[in-house]
């Protein structure tokens, strides 16, 4: 636990209501300043508020709210703004709506189903741009639980799905975008919403029974990606139970043992932890809302929420106060809460910002161009999952003047739609729930009493129709006579259902009106049928008896124009269903075959370039090794290597699916694949596979005879110096190479490392004492008339892509030089390359890319009894030539085998670990 120093905060936190009032989350009920908000923020200081759909009524009205809560924060002499926090998911999550200035975009599931990794992270920035032009600056998000039990558990297409590292890499993707625009991150439900067993009453919690093993493999997955970017702000810990061998815990987000020791010490999350809303019906009944309060604090939560009744929330903050008193609540924990806290908002926020967000002149400008947006993400996240009559598009299986039935289920509208507006202008505010009313109260039926939902949908059938369109409802009474009066007429008929895993009545209903169709049939009359699933998409994914079957992942009227386009041909989905049904559908691909062409540098760098990018955002962090990588990265321009590229491409498009570098070294007869880049989004497929297969062919063909051997990684190149360590926790990369004939038996650790804030860092105590005794010198070398004895050298004692590294050096005489150790007798005991910042080195090693970035590459030194000394010897005169050289950070590149650990020791820290990998070319004699 942090602990307070005596002169880091505002004395004015040295009154503890002040601090107590950052610790507190709370909302309202009311599109206005109540005297009740206002004296939580001026009486109480509190320091975070929560809007939901029942304060907000337009962008403009927003703006001008959070703008008046501010002000009364400022004036009552708040030291820094209120955290105004927004669920703000997409799909059927948004709190906030003006379809005049906020656009719609698909759920997480239906992101994750349209497959494209900069559009996950374009529809964050915009959702984040949009709500921050309002004041708004931290939203509840990304969503990162698993859906382990997709088809039965509440939280649906919330989730982008079952699949955890597919829920990490788009959660991850969603933190970018939501951090680019300026807002801060919530992460949430942790520990997992993603599985829980509900027992029935309101009363009752649901539970997580998995292992905390079970949990690590799958559930915690996502959480563990996020908090490694370093950029999730917060995180909200849920209000579910916790059982299984080791847990016995009624409330997660009041447990020291999910807080304090799951989430800080083992997962390492060190920023703001968010509880439930301790309003919830269970926990106020079984503890009370005062001890619930200092339970939650003592357990590690940083903000305590309380959604909005105000006799509960004045409830709990009497409850802190008495937990100081009784001494169960320490000063030192208030001060840890209030520095996370702190440092949130100084991140996300500022005075300048809070008191003056640009609204509607933002709005008004970006809205063009959002909108645009999510007409597209919604088209491509539109899914066919079969169609095996061809009935879709409607306009060539359906005949002018037939009729077309559309039967939808009564659900309740979405907070986030014109439904629910039409409604609020009839209805009072408290008729509409939120998120957070449904979670809490435990009303977990999602299809609800409600008319008109779908109306907009039916009347955008029947603008593209002919024939009449004929709409009804249906609900759990079944099938009645006007429904099969309907049937009767139509000749296709397309039936929406709403969560029918859930809500049952709307399965049964769907399968008999199917029945009913295959009746038809068999006597000859046409009744196509047409299920479209416009939430989860697990209600009919393994039913093959169901033959058309379409996901839109939402019913927001965005999404229904999006399905009326795909079911008259507009567009032609190519989207597939996330997670393990997305992997299940590839299966059956994983043989597809794809054309590959030679690489054509003038015709194809921007299209590289382009995929190196995907790869890199799709990666997060671990991509880091190719974020500084462009297409001229692979091209060496050497007389004494043969370079040749290959690509995968859509003819159509002109866009690159895939990359695969190989280099032939003549002298050792040495072939190298220098990498082999598909792109995230078309993995799978076997264009890798069919990249591989070429690049090995080419290779044996071209070098009959002289090909002795191949490598998986180049040294020079040194963009991809073999398979990446770090992404291959589960060993799959590992797998995929040995299944493409690679023994991966005996790898060659080679580490990239790093050391920043070159001007504070100091030779460890002792070093260059140790040095001298042994009477090593160096010296310092340029161009290739001098670098005889050090090719010489490297030539001896490594492979023939750092020999060329050495020699590319060695012909830049301005900007590169070798370093030579010697001995007493002057034998050469190593060297090392030690460039300026902007070296020609630095296009072909990536880590010497950046500003004020200098190298020291590729240290070659033999086995021996100094040979630890020696290397630290050579890393300390390249330090010193590149505090010479004005350079600000220092990378290490291609440190072989265990050397890096004595690196590590002079302050250096690991950036990305490779396996090299060589065999033998008769492995693939048969080519």
């Amino acid at each position: 636990m942090v602990k307070p120093e005596p002169n880091d905060l505002d004395p004015l936190w040295e009154d503890q209501d002040w601090a107590i009032g950052q610790m507190l989350f709370m909302g309202w009920d009311g599109t206005e300043v109540t005297p009740q908000i206002r004296s939580l923020i001026e009486d109480h200081h509190l320091g975070s508020i929560l809007l939901t759909a029942k304060n907000l009524k337009s962008a403009h009205e927003t703006a001008k709210l959070v703008q008046e809560l501010q002000t009364i924060a400022h004036q009552a002499g708040h030291p820094h703004p209120l955290l105004i926090a927004l669920d703000q998911e997409n799909g059927g999550v948004n709190s906030l709506f003006d379809e005049d200035y906020i656009c719609q975009f698909p759920s997480a599931m239906g992101m994750a189903a349209a497959s494209s990794h900069e559009m996950a992270y374009e529809v964050a920035k915009a959702t984040a741009t949009e709500v921050s032009a309002v004041g708004v600056n931290l939203i509840l998000g990304p969503v990162l639980d698993v859906l382990n039990n997709a088809r039965y558990q509440p939280l649906g297409v919330r989730a982008y799905g079952d699949d955890p590292h597919e829920a990490s890499l788009y959660a991850n993707l969603a933190i970018d975008g939501f951090k680019d625009a300026g807002v801060a991150t919530c992460g949430k439900h942790f520990p997992s919403y993603g599985n829980l067993d509900f027992l029935g009453s309101n009363l009752d919690v649901p539970i997580i029974t998995q292992t905390l093993e079970e949990l690590s493999l799958s559930a915690l997955v996502p959480f563990r990606q996020a908090i490694r970017t370093g950029k999730l702000d917060s995180m909200f810990v849920g209000g579910c139970g916790v059982v299984n061998p080791s847990m016995n815990i009624n409330h997660a987000c009041l447990s020291d043992q999910v807080v304090d020791e799951l989430l800080r010490s083992e997962l390492g999350f060190e920023g703001v932890a968010i509880s439930e809303c301790l309003e919830m019906e269970a926990l106020s009944h079984e503890i009370g809302v005062k001890g619930g309060t200092v339970m939650a604090v003592e357990a590690g939560c940083d903000l305590v929420l309380l959604c909005r009744a105000f006799d509960v929330q004045k409830e709990a903050i009497s409850g802190l106060k008495l937990g100081v008193e009784n001494g169960i609540i320490s000063k030192d924990r208030i001060y840890t809460s209030l520095r996370r806290v702190l440092k949130m908002k100084a991140g996300c926020t500022s005075w300048a910002t809070a008191l003056n967000p640009p609204g509607l002149s933002l709005l008004s400008k970006i809205h063009p161009s959002h909108l645009a947006l999510s007409e597209k993400a919604y088209s491509s996240s539109i899914t066919i999952v079969r169609d095996r009559d061809k009935l879709i598009p409607l306009s060539q299986s359906m005949d002018h003047g037939e009729d077309l039935l559309l039967l939808t289920p009564l659900v309740k509208p979405l907070p986030a739609s014109a439904a629910t507006k039409v409604i609020l202008e009839g209805k009072n505010n408290r008729d509409i729930q939120t998120i957070h009313d449904k979670w809490n109260h435990r009303e977990r039926g999602a299809i609800m009493s409600g008319e008109g939902v779908f109306k907009e949908l039916g009347k955008s059938l029947a603008r593209r129709r002919v024939g009449t369109l004929l709409h009804s409802s249906y609900t759990a009474s079944g099938v009645r006579p006007i429904h099969e009066n309907l049937i009767n007429r139509a000749s296709a008929i397309i039936i929406v259902t709403a969560d029918a895993n859930r809500n049952l009545y709307q399965a049964g209903f769907t399968k008999h009106i199917g029945t009913i169709c295959s009746l038809h049939r068999s006597m000859g009359q046409k009744k196509n049928f047409i299920v479209v699933a416009v939430s989860s998409p697990y209600d009919f994914a393994m039913d093959k008896s169901i033959g058309t079957y379409v996901c839109t992942f939402d019913f927001t009227e965005t999404a229904m124009h999006a399905l009326t386009n795909a079911l008259f041909g507009e567009f032609n989905p190519q989207s597939t269903l996330p997670g393990t049904l997305r992997k299940a559908k590839r299966v059956a691909k994983s043989r597809q075959i794809w054309l590959v062409e030679p690489y054509d540098q003038k015709n194809d760098a921007d299209g590289l370039d382009e995929l190196l990018k995907s790869v890199c955002r799709a990666a997060g962090p671990k991509g880091s090794f190719l974020s500084q990588a462009t297409a001229a990265s692979f091209e060496t321009n050497s007389p004494t290597i043969e370079e040749a590229h290959f690509i995968v491409r859509n003819s159509s498009t002109g866009a690159l699916y895939g990359f695969c570098a190989t280099y032939f070294y003549p002298g050792p007869g040495t072939g190298a694949i220098g990498a082999l880049i598909v792109d995230p989004a078309k993995r799978n497929l076997s264009i890798g596979r069919s990249l591989h297969l070429r690049a090995m062919r080419n290779m044996i063909k071209n070098h009959p005879g002289t090909l002795k051997k191949m490598q998986l990684g180049a040294s020079y190149p040194a963009v991809f110096l073999g398979m990446p360590v770090a992404e291959d926790e589960s060993g799959s990369v590992r797998g995929w190479y040995a299944s493409q004939g690679w023994d991966v038996q005996f790898p060659k650790r080679l580490t990239n490392l790093h050391l920043e804030n070159l001007a504070e860092w100091s030779a460890p105590e002792g070093l260059l004492q140790s040095i001298q005794r042994a009477s090593i010198s160096f010296d310092l070398i340029h161009g290739l008339e001098n670098g005889e004895s050090a090719l010489r050298h490297v030539e001896e004692q490594a492979n023939v892509g750092v020999v060329e590294l050495y020699r590319a050096a060695l012909s830049d005489t301005k900007q590169c030089g070798v370093v030579r150790a010697k001995s007493a007798e002057e034998t050469l005991l190593g060297t090392v390359i030690v460039c300026r910042p902007g070296s020609r080195l630095s296009s072909r090693v990536p880590p010497l890319a950046g500003d004020h970035v200098g190298g020291i590459v590729a240290p070659v030194v033999p086995t021996s009894a100094q040979s630890i000394l020696v290397l630290q010897g050579l890393a300390l005169m390249g330090l010193r030539q590149s505090k010479q050289n004005k350079s600000a950070n220092v990378a290490l590149s291609w440190v072989p085998d265990d050397l890096y650990e004595p690196l590590i020791a002079m302050g250096f820290e690991v950036a990305q670990a490779f396996e090299e990998i060589t065999n033998s070319a008769d492995n693939w004699g048969h080519l």
